[in-house]
């Protein structure tokens, strides 16, 4: 992962939670391109203009990261993957109002990289994903988490596991359980709306 250096990048989180606001721009600053890269990886499979779409992603996930009161944030992989779960949250919600808009036609899909050792098919619907890893964190909220993490944020199994304050060993062995129960999830399509 790329980012300012990650001293700096600490300081900048504990000077933004003690209430600096111009620590967040700064943060912003640094750790654009990677905020940026995940957004890009959330947005595979939109239709349009990718980069202008990753750039609102970025901005709109900004926003609601200035909003929220809780900015208690260890590292860079613990801001990063709170960034990644706002940016879920918001293709989550804008998937779901499409496809009530336009039953079925509106569906986000997903196309997954392999470097990211993902178990899921290409361009799977979003929705279908998102349906499987709620009902993941229900049975195993670490698990769940940890699908988040890595899937959604694109974090290593070494910053998983420094944001989840575990070891490398347990997120390992979590994450290959965890692409296993969505597997069997999504190809059996028990999850309720799942294709």
């Amino acid at each position: 992962m790329t980012g300012g250096p990650p001293n700096e990048i600490t300081k900048l989180l504990k000077a933004w939670r003690d209430g600096d606001k111009a620590a967040l721009n700064q943060l912003i600053s640094l750790l654009y391109p990677e905020l940026h890269q995940i957004a890009s990886f959330h947005l595979r499979g939109e239709a349009g203009n990718a980069t202008l779409q990753s750039t609102a992603l970025v901005h709109e996930a900004y926003m609601r990261l200035v909003g929220r009161s809780d900015r208690d944030w260890k590292s860079r992989s613990h801001f990063i993957g709170v960034a990644s779960q706002i940016m879920r949250t918001m293709l989550v919600d804008r998937a779901r109002a499409r496809s009530a808009q336009k039953r079925g036609g509106g569906a986000l899909t997903l196309s997954l990289d392999e470097s990211i050792d993902a178990p899921f098919t290409p361009n799977m619907d979003l929705l279908s994903v998102d349906r499987a890893l709620t009902e993941l964190t229900r049975v195993d909220p670490q698990q769940g988490r940890i699908v988040e993490l890595r899937f959604f944020g694109g974090l290593t199994n070494d910053e998983a596991a420094e944001v989840l304050g575990v070891s490398t060993s347990t997120v390992k062995r979590d994450w290959n359980m965890a692409k296993a129960w969505m597997f069997r999830e999504l190809s059996a399509g028990s999850v309720p709306g799942a294709v």
